[in-house]
């Protein structure tokens, strides 16, 4: 057996035929090196050729790549054979300290690309994943996840909590968001990658040291006062007649469509004319946020409000927009108005909870049923499986009922 030389390297070819010369079909094949035992170059099929050590390590036979032919030379893939062989010797197997070595320098990028890849989340839960880990955890992108310690975590949180991403204020809402978004994440690295003899690859969870720092956040409770829902309405329906550009008209009628049907913002505004039956009263949510596809009751101040929209040529959108989405993401100009109007500042979530406190306290319909039109999956046994949570237009009165409180508390302030 000669010395593996560049010549010999170049010469040597694929069996033609791909068959031994026992008759057995290859896959690829092996020249061996007679100066360092163990050291060859394996051919594939196709002509590739790599640089491999063979040895036993424990008493198990291993055959490892040390290089690429063409990306290193002969002597230089022989020197790196040496060293693996002496590993070998010893004991050490290079592939467990490939995989130990690349657990420990998983990068948060990676590991949050991986987090999203293998769980079935929704785009807009992905979008905010990966908002946290390119803004709040921007300086550690690129860091290993082993390297994040107690001690940067616990000094980002108070940034955030202090002063905010930008230094423009407190943000402890933003802080405990972007911190739990981290937990999940090293969580999940924590679960997946591990060391070859199955052990965590990290001890802990360095987030875990917030466990008593988290800010206590009260809940929002806004929503349009009781005695200021006639002014609110009025207004929306003036508003409407005198409404200067498509986008105006579409920001008005969307949160008119808010206030009527209680839904979430991003569940409304991206609505397409092909799930809206205004025959029958009802629109259709396909993929809500629980998962639940429903179809949802429209009262007759909602039907009108749909029939009387201007549809746009070549849109498939209700409310259709100029921005790049196609439709109005954000009616922020129209809940301006609506917030002064109402005496408070209120966002489109806000409209939600309108609804909710109209058809509960005023209207005086029962819990569930308004959770149901809200699109909230009820909690209890019976609810979760005896009663329709898809289909419910069963639930019209009810959506009525709340609609005409609303229009009539505009007829009495006028």
């Amino acid at each position: 057996m000669q010395k593996l030389t560049k010549r010999a390297v170049d010469e040597f070819r694929f069996p033609e035929g791909g068959m031994s010369s026992t008759g057995k079909a290859l896959t690829q094949a092996f020249l061996w090196d007679g100066e360092t035992r163990g050291f060859g170059v394996r051919v594939s099929r196709d002509g590739k050729r790599s640089f491999i050590v063979q040895g036993r390590v424990n008493g198990k036979e291993l055959r490892v790549t040390v290089g690429r032919y063409g990306v290193e030379t002969v002597d230089q893939a022989r020197e790196s054979a040496k060293e693996v062989l002496r590993g070998f010797r010893l004991g050490i197997d290079p592939r467990v300290l490939a995989k130990e070595r690349a657990a420990r320098t998983v990068t948060l990028r990676e590991v949050a690309d991986a987090y999203m890849r293998d769980r079935p989340l929704k785009e807009s839960s992905k979008g905010e994943i990966d908002r946290h880990v390119t803004t709040t955890f921007a300086a550690w992108l690129q860091k290993p996840v082993s390297a994040i310690s107690r001690d940067a975590v616990t000094k980002r949180f108070n940034e955030i909590k202090n002063h905010g991403l930008r230094g423009r204020g407190p943000a402890p809402a933003q802080a405990n968001q972007g911190f739990a978004v981290l937990r999940a994440l090293i969580n999940y690295a924590i679960r997946e990658y591990r060391k070859p003899d199955g052990s965590a690859m990290l001890a802990d969870n360095p987030v875990d040291v917030l466990h008593k720092k988290w800010v206590p956040i009260q809940p929002r409770k806004s929503r349009v006062p009781d005695a200021k829902m006639g002014a609110v309405w009025s207004y929306l329906r003036d508003a409407r007649a005198y409404a200067y550009n498509r986008d105006t008209a579409a920001s008005i009628d969307l949160v008119l469509f808010l206030l009527l049907t209680g839904a979430r913002i991003g569940e409304a505004s991206a609505l397409t004319w092909n799930r809206v039956n205004l025959e029958e009263g009802w629109w259709h949510i396909p993929d809500p946020k629980n998962r639940n596809p429903v179809w949802l009751p429209l009262s007759t101040q909602a039907v009108e409000l749909l029939k009387t929209r201007q549809r746009v040529e070549g849109s498939p959108f209700v409310f259709g927009s100029w921005g790049k989405s196609g439709h109005l993401k954000d009616p922020r100009d129209t809940m301006k108005h609506v917030s002064a109007v109402a005496g408070c500042r209120l966002t489109p979530h806000d409209l939600r909870r309108t609804f909710t406190t109209v058809g509960i306290a005023q209207c005086g319909i029962d819990l569930f049923k308004v959770e149901l039109l809200t699109n909230h999956v009820p909690k209890s046994v019976t609810e979760r499986h005896y009663l329709e949570t898809s289909h419910l237009q069963y639930l019209r009165p009810d959506v009525q009922r709340i609609a005409d409180m609303m229009a009539g508390a505009a007829a009495a302030a006028t």
